[in-house]
């Protein structure tokens, strides 16, 4: 399951038709009213994205983005069937038929309740072109996932005589990355089902919602003197300020967003990353710090420091309950460690794990409210105030229904409407590595990370062609 631009996934072309939820009940009771006793506090996360929306809609470069996933079905689709299944879906997790309002100055986030809930279906039309279906999905998209309005997904299908592809999209406010297996998984393992007029059985899945609201219960009264947050203070001493920058000139100006370049690509094929993972774990690593490694080293080779200092997403699902739930489940904290020329890959390495390891020692306390404390003049801003260093890796491989990804095909894909830097993201499947990368589209940033993705490729091929666990790590070309 590899991350790209909607635009660059080879689509069938086909019939395209749309379930729509609706309501047949009133989502917002008046104020006062006993119904709000039902809504729970929205989470950090969402309270942030909700209000930088809320802050940009009158403005001429209004917060907009979206979280897409595409699978295949084989066989001509079942319409009745899947329209079933994903009201299933809709009624087991709660976030996707929640609606967020403003109480006392704090974001509620309360469902709406699964009896009132249908899908509608509508006819959008023929496409016989795979470039004209992809810009028509990438645009409908744009338009329908709306923060500040409900639904905050939408769901569809490209039907055909013996196939569909099956598609959603949602807004970051309901889910995130590792939410897209989930979708994949369910959805599919419960059409099957059904078509055999069987009930699948679907692990447990909480409540984003409770989650949200404990940590919203937890946290909400810690001051910056807690010292929880030493870590973050630690860190913040000696990069200078809260925000890791993006090391590499991209050519934009204080202040000011731009329309964003995404781009995606493979790195090493399935036998390559084997190689990648060996050579990884001889070095007493994981597969996911040996591509950390290797773009710290890259962002040196191309002028970057030799010490790396980023932030890093990291999943709060863990082994626990929330392991089949949708929501946004991710943490994000800093990391550093030294990558300064003379060293080879095990002693990168080596720094990477020790990094990591303290780093994830400290994942208690939510980045925003970390960010709220430590930097309340930066947090007023809608945005991350310049270019921040940014990685997220992914081993699509342990996600539920991975073996099955050979049928099912499938893609997950990232928008949003402008950007002031840069973020990356790896994805591990049964393919090989994958990068996908969204940044600012100046003349200095295409060429600031064509030369990156120049250097990164070289040096994952570089430690995938050695012969030895202790890969030599180049300090200039």
């Amino acid at each position: 399951m590899r991350q790209v631009p909607l635009e660059m996934h080879r689509l069938a072309p086909g019939r395209v038709v749309e379930w729509r939820l609706r309501s047949t009940a009133p989502l917002l009771p008046p104020p006062r009213s006993p119904g709000l006793a039902a809504a729970r506090r929205a989470s950090f996360n969402q309270e942030k994205h909700f209000t930088a929306a809320e802050e940009t809609r009158a403005g001429e470069e209004p917060t907009a983005s979206w979280i897409a996933v595409t699978f295949e079905v084989a066989g001509p689709l079942d319409e009745s069937v899947m329209a079933r299944v994903l009201l299933n879906f809709v009624g087991r997790h709660e976030v996707l038929r929640s609606v967020f309002q403003r109480l006392a100055g704090e974001l509620s986030c309360k469902p709406g309740s699964v009896e009132d809930m249908s899908l509608e279906l509508h006819e959008v039309g023929d496409f016989d072109s795979g470039e004209l279906l992809a810009g028509h999905l990438a645009d409908r998209f744009r338009h329908c996932i709306d923060t500040l309005s409900w639904p905050l997904f939408t769901a569809g299908a490209v039907l055909r005589e013996d196939s569909a592809t099956v598609y959603l999209a949602f807004d970051h406010i309901v889910c995130d990355g590792m939410s897209m297996p989930i979708v994949v998984h369910e959805l599919q393992t419960a059409y099957e089902a059904a078509l055999l007029g069987e009930q699948a059985v679907l692990p447990s899945a909480p409540s984003y919602l409770d989650f949200a609201d404990e940590q919203r219960r937890r946290y909400l009264a810690i001051g910056a003197d807690d010292p929880r947050l030493d870590y973050w203070k630690s860190f913040i001493a000696r990069n200078g300020e809260f925000f890791p920058r993006f090391p590499l000139d991209l050519g934009v100006q204080p202040g000011r967003m731009y329309p964003i370049v995404n781009e995606a690509s493979t790195l090493l094929d399935a036998e390559e990353a084997d190689l990648f993972e060996k050579q990884c774990f001889a070095v007493d690593g994981k597969p996911f710090m040996g591509v950390l490694a290797a773009s710290a080293v890259s962002l040196r080779e191309v002028g970057g420091p030799g010490v790396y200092r980023g932030f890093m997403p990291v999943s709060e699902r863990g082994g626990g309950p929330w392991a089949h739930s949708m929501g946004w489940f991710v943490n994000t904290l800093p990391i550093e460690f030294d990558v300064s020329v003379g060293q080879d890959f095990a002693q990168v390495m080596a720094g990477v794990r020790a990094a990591f390891t303290e780093m994830i020692g400290h994942l208690d306390v939510p980045f925003v409210r970390a960010w709220e404390l430590l930097a309340p003049e930066e947090f007023a801003a809608r945005d991350w105030p310049y270019p921040v260093n940014f990685f997220s890796y992914i081993d699509m491989r342990k996600c539920a229904g991975a073996e099955r990804y050979g049928n099912w095909r499938p893609t997950s894909h990232v928008w949003s409407a402008h950007s002031n830097g840069t973020c990356t993201w790896f994805q591990r499947d049964a393919e090989g590595l994958h990068i996908n990368s969204i940044y600012v589209d100046t003349p200095r940033a295409r060429r600031t990370m064509g030369d990156l993705l120049d250097a990164l490729r070289r040096t994952v091929q570089d430690i995938t062609r050695a012969d030895t666990a202790r890969v030599f790590v180049p300090s200039a070309r």
